[in-house]
């Protein structure tokens, strides 16, 4: 399934003034981000504020996102819950819209066991047929996925890959040990896009490809054209945006970033807000110092 793509943007949902979703503004900002190298995006995750939206908000984004940018890049919808039938309820809807996979998380706050989480990855995989990829973030679900259980979970015939923001190199390369090659691992951190990759990562899900997709994109071709020098030079040049774009609760930061370069996205909506003055300033010094702004 490598026609998803080595850099996929975890987009955010643009909403208007009154606090509802600006679907215009997110078929634009989908495009924005296709244009400038994309090769997919996820609608409705984390970073979309998946929190906040209704199911029909959801369903919505994904119809208008394939839409918009479905002939050009892959679209991934951000399906997963910690209600394993909510989680098939809401991919089975995806599916029949006609993304081209679905990311899910880690069900979140409910901890279960490792032997749950094969489980509820199990259902939803034999409940549907779209590509699945799972996305473990023990930071903000509470429990880490052992690379033993994403072994067995990686056996699931629909089940891609995986976007790892455990934060842990040693478990990304024990991933890498027990899974087949064809299991893709996608970097769910920024900042770790490129040590992860040099222990066998395929590419990102990426925040930070909002606002300097292209310099990323040539850090993981420099990378996988074996310019090692040049994607480390890169590396340590976007290293401050990576970090900036992550001083306040996400994607408050990256939001604000994108007005900063014509496409304005609006606000959060509660219970995220918009970064405080100071936060706004560093922001502004990063985007400066690399020449993203005047």
């Amino acid at each position: 399934m490598e026609k998803i793509g080595r850099l996929i943007t975890a987009m955010v949902t643009p909403f208007k003034p009154s606090g509802e979703v600006d679907f215009d503004k997110a078929a634009e900002t989908a495009n924005f981000l296709a244009e400038n190298g994309s090769d997919g995006v996820v609608v409705h995750g984390t970073t979309g504020e998946s929190p906040t939206l209704t199911h029909e908000e959801e369903y919505e984004l994904y119809r208008v996102i394939k839409d918009a940018v479905g002939k050009k890049i892959s679209v991934i919808a951000g399906t997963g819950s910690n209600s394993t039938q909510t989680t098939i309820n809401s991919t089975k809807r995806a599916q029949e819209i006609g993304v081209d996979a679905a990311l899910l998380v880690v069900p979140y706050y409910n901890k279960p066991s490792q032997e749950g989480l094969l489980r509820h990855f199990k259902a939803v995989a034999d409940n549907t047929s779209l590509p699945l990829i799972i996305y473990n973030i023990p930071g903000r679900t509470g429990i880490n996925m052992l690379p033993e259980t994403i072994a067995r979970i990686a056996e699931l015939k629909t089940v891609i890959g995986l976007k790892d923001a455990a934060g842990d190199l040693n478990q990304t390369s024990a991933v890498r040990q027990l899974t087949s090659d064809k299991f893709l691992i996608w970097s769910g951190d920024d900042s770790l896009t490129l040590p992860m990759m040099s222990v066998g990562a395929y590419g990102v899900i990426s925040v930070a490809s909002h606002i300097v997709c292209r310099q990323i994109k040539e850090m993981i071709s420099s990378f996988v054209e074996g310019r090692t020098k040049e994607a480390e030079a890169l590396h340590r040049k976007l290293m401050p945006v990576f970090k900036v774009l992550f001083i306040t609760s996400n994607p408050s930061p990256v939001k604000y970033a994108l007005s900063l370069v014509g496409c304005d996205c609006g606000k959060t909506r509660l219970p995220l807000v918009e970064p405080l003055d100071r936060e706004k300033e560093q922001i502004q010094k990063v985007m400066k110092e690399l020449k993203i702004i005047q």
